[in-house]
């Protein structure tokens, strides 16, 4: 199975053949994996890194549920789904992207922005519609994002769930050696990878998976409206509209988010009964816990808005001084066109008399 064109071999073992072929070495790996599961010695292990763990059955009112808790084998699962990013990761952008990019015939800077708006939108795509059916019940009732805390079983959607979540982010970092990123270009992926694992791990770790999700929820769709307004606009550079709309969204987005914040952590959490730290039966809502989930989250939203309205207004310094180059380059050759017509108006002025006195003179 090769992903990309071979237009050059290269040694084995060296950087250019790890990366020409680091799609096909992760497909085997995964293989090797799912070929344990054939061999009673080594299907207990490869079972570890397919099937989530730590699970419970308990009864309900529907019958027997199985019930997810959270654990240290919990990495090799994430490492496995990491290789099933990347496999995909290679798949959507030598089947789609570089397709697309072949017609486009986009510049350097441009390819590289193009396939990271790609990649993106396929992922957020599938993100915002997974985690809007699993919480499709916590919607119509706020108040179970809060009630019943802390939420130590999970269902089995939203385990699989966090866990491809963090797979997928992890992935994302191999990739900018995979994919050579540019330097200038690697200190802004890194931070909003870093922020996309910091709140992913806060609100598995601590048990806020309620909120978590509803969050990833609407910052999915905000991203995902983002990368779509810059894949039209590579398509077609007169479309801005896209990106009106979306900075109306974003901006909606923020208050939206620290608005549920403050009321599932800063006042549902805080009148729960039970306010001691607890870590055997997974309980953290104490009060410096609280404050540091509010400040991080506060401290991202507002670092978010201040880059925000920081680019719109470097941009309309930009769009303004366009403008006032525009009118002076027109007030320019208006007055080139008039010097032209009075120039031509005296050169025939001139030449008439000279002609009306040589007549004279004869």
């Amino acid at each position: 199975m090769a992903f990309r064109r071979r237009n050059k071999s290269y040694p084995f073992f060296s950087q250019e053949f790890l990366i020409q072929n680091h799609a096909d070495i992760v497909f085997s790996l995964v293989i090797c994996i799912l070929i344990g599961l054939m061999f009673e010695t080594t299907a207990k292990t490869a079972i570890l890194f397919i099937q989530p763990q730590y699970n419970i059955s308990t009864m309900s009112t529907d019958g027997e549920v199985s019930l997810y808790l959270y654990g240290w084998k919990d990495c090799a699962t994430v490492v496995f789904y990491l290789c099933i990013t990347i496999i995909l990761h290679a798949v959507v952008q030598e089947y789609v992207l570089d397709k697309v990019n072949r017609r486009l015939h986009l510049s350097k800077s441009k390819n590289t922005k193009f396939n990271e708006s790609g990649q993106l939108c396929v992922f957020y795509l599938v993100s915002s519609l997974w985690s809007l059916y699993v919480i499709e019940g916590y919607l119509l009732r706020p108040s179970s994002l809060w009630e019943n805390y802390p939420h130590v079983h999970l269902r089995f959607q939203v385990k699989f769930f966090y866990l491809t979540q963090l797979a997928y982010w992890f992935h994302a970092l191999p990739e900018l050696y995979f994919q050579k990123v540019r330097k200038e270009e690697i200190p802004r992926q890194l931070q909003y990878i870093s922020l996309y694992l910091l709140h992913i791990l806060a609100a598995y770790l601590l048990n806020l998976t309620r909120v978590g999700l509803v969050l990833l929820f609407l910052q999915y769709l905000s991203e995902m409206g983002f990368h779509l307004s810059r894949l039209f606009y590579f398509i077609d550079e007169n479309q801005h509209k896209m990106f009106e709309m979306w900075s109306i969204g974003f901006v909606l987005t923020r208050m939206i988010t620290l608005t549920l914040m403050f009321l599932a952590v800063g006042f549902g959490l805080a009148r729960a009964e039970n306010q001691t730290l607890d870590l055997e039966a997974g309980n953290f809502n104490t009060l410096p816990i609280r404050l540091l989930v509010l400040f991080v989250v506060c401290f991202t939203q507002s670092w978010l808005l201040w880059k925000f309205f920081r680019f719109q207004l470097s941009r309309t310094r930009e769009l303004r001084l366009e403008q006032v180059a525009r009118k002076r380059a027109a007030t320019k050759q208006q007055m080139q066109r008039t010097l032209k017509r009075d120039s031509g108006t005296w050169t025939y002025f001139v030449t008439f008399n000279l002609f009306f006195e040589f007549f004279n003179w004869s």
